[in-house]
């Protein structure tokens, strides 16, 4: 069994996306009326690549290039604004991610955040999320979040160790990310989460323990706690870099028992919530997002589209540049057409894996069957002990959720699987 197979954080992966042909915006526009929607934003530069990053991100690239995509983004946002007219979509959402957002300059802070709101209607109090790593968390940037209503800002420390965060290839010290945090606790942002590595190389069940004790000193409202994953074409890879399942499985067992010893409330494998649990139901799978860009996906129905996918340097400025010399971005070029069994997988991997579960009425209701009759794996994992019944819910046991890498790739389709094997066996 392998424990760490792949963080299912969405559903198919970017790896599984071909070229399509004579599908256009407008055709799809439809799904973004009379419902609640997300805008994501994708800043895709960095001050340096980390070693684990296997994300769509170029590093050390100079102000002139940022402004050059800026000015695509613009092209972008304007031509999608005409398509939208009809449909008169109203975001609920906008997220802002990376790469790093804060790489950005002041001034170009300040133009994003112009073209995001000249060209696309938001609802009155909008949840407004941005991205950051301590290098980047400055003042002068800090308030323009604050100007542009920022609701939640979310912050990569990953370690206080500086040895640790060396054999990431991080950039920051663990002083910096001290001096960060403080920054961002003195502007009162609703809500702070921040993130943590645990299998990093060199790391104890100490020094793990000792960064999470830490981190609660702050009061984050939520932190994320990732195990280290060494992919295809990153900078740990190059370097011979290889993640030790079993150790990494004892510190996530180590850092979940502190974490939760100390108030904070487990939602899934990866993250942590302080407070009292005053959540609603929120079904995931349905959703309409639309997407900005170099990189960044759009959900709209049973279409998923973005850039083609890359990891290495080289591969991302090719995207890149062609991203910012494409003339009608309302062309949709590269994606995934999902069919019923594939939306159905997809729902049941974004309620699975994520506390209070799967709610099999809801599930019956939409696609008329059992899930465990639709997905008879489901029954095994009960049998192994790693899914029960609470209710209407199946709800992933202690054991499941440390197991979700694990247990999360196995939803995946023959055909999903076969189409990101193929891109892997291609270099991508």
């Amino acid at each position: 069994m392998s424990l760490y197979e792949q963080y299912m954080y969405s559903y198919p992966h970017k790896t599984a996306y071909r070229p399509l042909e004579g599908i256009s915006l407008g055709a799809y526009a439809g799904f973004l009326s009379g419902r609640q929607c997300s805008l994501y934003l994708h800043i895709p530069f960095c001050q340096a690549k980390c070693g684990y990053c296997n994300l769509f991100s170029v590093a050390g690239q100079p102000a002139s290039s940022v402004d050059a995509y800026l000015d695509a983004v613009e092209r972008q946002s304007r031509q999608y604004a005409e398509v939208l007219e009809a449909h008169a979509p109203v975001f609920s959402e906008l997220v802002i991610g990376g790469g790093t957002p804060l790489y950005l300059t002041p001034a170009q802070t300040e133009r994003m955040f112009d073209i995001v709101f000249r060209y696309f209607r938001f609802s009155e109090h909008p949840e407004i999320i941005v991205e950051t790593a301590p290098n980047q968390t400055t003042d002068e940037k800090l308030r323009l979040l604050r100007q542009a209503g920022v609701t939640r800002v979310s912050m990569g420390i990953q370690s206080f160790h500086n040895a640790e965060l060396s054999a990431l290839g991080r950039q920051h010290t663990a002083d910096r990310a001290r001096e960060a945090w403080e920054r961002l606790r003195s502007f009162a942002f609703s809500c702070v989460n921040v993130d943590f590595i645990y299998g990093i190389p060199g790391q104890s069940r100490e020094s793990l323990l000792s960064t999470l004790e830490e981190a609660l000193a702050y009061e984050p409202d939520e932190i994320f706690l990732y195990p280290l994953y060494v992919k295809p074409g990153t900078g740990l890879e190059h370097l011979g870099t290889v993640a030790d399942a079993s150790a990494a499985l004892a510190l996530y067992h180590a850092g979940n028992g502190l974490l939760r010893e100390r108030g904070m409330r487990q939602d899934s494998m990866r993250r942590f919530v302080r407070g009292q649990d005053t959540r609603q139901f929120a079904e995931c799978g349905f959703g309409a997002s639309l997407a900005l860009g170099c990189g960044g996906r759009s959900y709209l129905g049973n279409l998923h589209f973005c850039s083609p996918y890359a990891v290495s340097g080289a591969a991302c400025l090719q995207r890149l540049a062609a991203f910012e010399r494409t003339q009608d971005y309302t062309v949709i070029s590269n994606g995934y057409l999902l069919s019923e069994d594939e939306m159905k997988r997809r729902y049941v991997i974004r309620h699975l894996l994520i506390r209070p579960g799967l709610d099999t009425e809801r599930y019956a209701a939409h696609y008329g069957g059992a899930v465990t009759e639709d997905f008879p794996l489901l029954q095994s994992w009960m049998q192994a002990g790693y899914l029960c019944r609470r209710g209407n819910y199946l709800t992933l046991t202690e054991q499941g959720l440390a197991l979700s890498d694990c247990l999360g790739p196995k939803l995946i389709s023959p055909q999903v699987r076969a189409a990101m094997a193929a891109w892997e066996e291609n270099g991508g």
